[in-house]
């Protein structure tokens, strides 16, 4: 019989049902570390031995037919890590721009969903050999930002000199899989218990009716923002249109003291900086293409987590949305900043993140086939223009087998009809942004990831804030580039394979 940690969430089913063959639901990354890659067969030992940590990474998903219940994890008894741990390597003379462009094609495929839902590939030859890279891919119903970087502290060391993970104790076997009589019966045997949870949580009411009566107001409140803010549709723009299963992936490099110093100057948080950096960023390019942004405001969902320090390392989504104005067509930078940090304040106060955690809750209750036409709904309708998520990292140095893992970029799945997304994540003294983009729609990705540079240099010279001289400027300023964040155009890029 299976527990009830092994079956889906509403809202972890929700991303299998928002995947299409044009929007692939894997939150992924590129990583980069310092030395020489260590031996193929070396490295899937290491992770062989440390899978305990982490043993939704050796089970797949069991679907439960006729749609009568939501997927479980079952064990698979085929695993090979060589499948999902690869080596690949780059071209002479292992650019960035050529790691970007393998990033993407790797981003591209979907992952399999007869398997464990995660890849890792082994990039060698980056940086003429002096450096590798990783590329990570695990789906979002595995994952969510916060427990995605849980995941990587447990895989990764602390230290330079390897650590030695804890005795798993007897050798793992997996489990028989279930047939499909057994995932019917379960499922419909957790479906009539339902009303038993219930009645204990009508029980827990009358025990505490004060603190549950406070709860459901704040909650209630909640749910009428979110349904507000889902009522008043996002304007029409070039990033929600069609797209193609096909990806651009960029990065742009900050550092976290520019971003706490800028935030110092202007009051709010830091979350107010990196928003209103990439409001500037997308105003330069509406204007670059033709679009009239005055009084424009686009719409962007933020991903909150609402994961208790308790639930620190398990996986699975622990999160809600809040729905975030970005005024692009605001010109000047602090006044672009002071929009967003007041409106900021008014959705945390208004508890629209709490409503949008409630309507997630509720999901657990929904019949699978309701929630794939939920997700087609989500997918038709125009809530949002563009998501930007933010997850803190660790900020201490992690390495891989003795390798220093040197910097990080992640990547935030589209949707259908989003062409567009950021993620930003702080690693080790640094905050950097990940730009994804349809390959088609976005076939200018680079030269919006230097408005990101633009727009980051504008908010700084306004909050008088000298920006720390990166390696990223310092080299384009020895190619003859201004330094500052105002480069010109790109090393160009390998076309993709077919």
């Amino acid at each position: 019989m299976a527990t009830n940690g092994d079956r889906l969430t509403g809202l972890d089913s929700s991303f299998l049902h928002l995947e299409s063959p044009s929007a692939h639901m894997h939150v992924a990354g590129v990583m980069l570390f310092d030395g020489s890659p260590p031996e193929h067969h070396e490295l899937v030992d290491a992770i062989s031995g440390r899978l305990h940590l982490v043993p939704r990474y050796r089970q797949k998903l069991a679907f439960v037919p006729f749609g009568q219940g939501r997927p479980r994890w079952v064990d698979d008894p085929h695993l090979n890590l060589h499948y999902h741990v690869r080596s690949t390597a780059l071209p002479a003379p292992g650019s960035e721009a050529q790691l970007k462009a393998l990033a993407g094609r790797v981003f591209s495929q979907r992952l399999d969903r007869d398997k464990p839902l995660w890849e890792l590939w082994v990039v060698q030859g980056f940086d003429g050999g002096e450096r590798f890279a990783v590329l990570s891919k695990t789906h979002h119903a595995l994952v969510d930002g916060i427990s995605g970087v849980d995941i990587m502290s447990v895989l990764f060391d602390t230290s330079a000199e390897p650590e030695t993970p804890p005795d798993p104790g007897k050798r793992w076997l997996p489990r028989p899989l279930p047939s499909r009589t057994q995932l019917l019966a379960e499922a419909l045997i957790e479906r009539a218990t339902v009303p038993g949870e219930i009645v204990r949580g009508v029980r827990a009411a009358f025990r505490a009716p004060r603190r549950v009566a406070s709860a459901a107001v704040g909650a209630l409140a909640g749910v009428g923002a979110m349904a507000w803010a889902g009522i008043n549709a996002a304007p029409p723009s070039p990033y929600n249109v069609p797209i193609g299963p096909h990806r651009r992936f960029t990065w742009v490099r900050v550092a976290l003291s520019d971003v706490k110093a800028i935030k110092d100057s202007l009051g709010g948080t830091v979350n107010d900086v990196m928003l209103a950096i990439v409001a500037g960023a997308l105003g330069r390019d509406l204007r670059r293409r033709g679009v009239d942004v005055r009084g424009l405001e686009l719409k962007t969902m933020v991903p909150v987590s609402v994961r208790s320090q308790e639930a620190r390392g398990a996986l699975g989504n622990q999160v809600a949305a809040m729905m975030a104005p970005l005024p692009v067509g605001c010109d000047d930078p602090v006044d672009r900043f002071e929009l967003i940090s007041a409106e900021l304040r008014k959705l945390k106060e208004s508890g629209q993140a709490v409503g949008a955690r409630v309507m997630t809750d509720l999901t657990g209750f929904a019949p699978p086939n309701i929630m794939s036409q939920a997700a087609r709904v989500v997918a038709r309708q125009r809530f949002f223009n563009v998501v930007v998520t933010n997850v803190p990292g660790p900020q201490t140095p992690l390495y891989l087998m003795g390798r220093k893992l040197v910097e990080t970029f992640p990547m935030v799945p589209l949707l259908d009809r989003q062409a567009l997304g950021v993620a930003i994540l702080s690693y080790d003294g640094r905050i950097n942004f990940g730009l994804v983009g349809d390959y088609d729609v976005m076939a200018d990705l680079d030269q919006l990831a230097r408005d990101f540079r633009a727009s980051l240099l504008e908010l700084a010279e306004a909050a008088g804030v000298e920006l720390t001289v990166s390696e990223e400027i310092r080299t384009r300023s020895r190619n003859g580039h201004r330094p500052g964040g105002q480069v010109g155009a790109p090393e160009a890029a390998p076309a993709p394979e077919a």
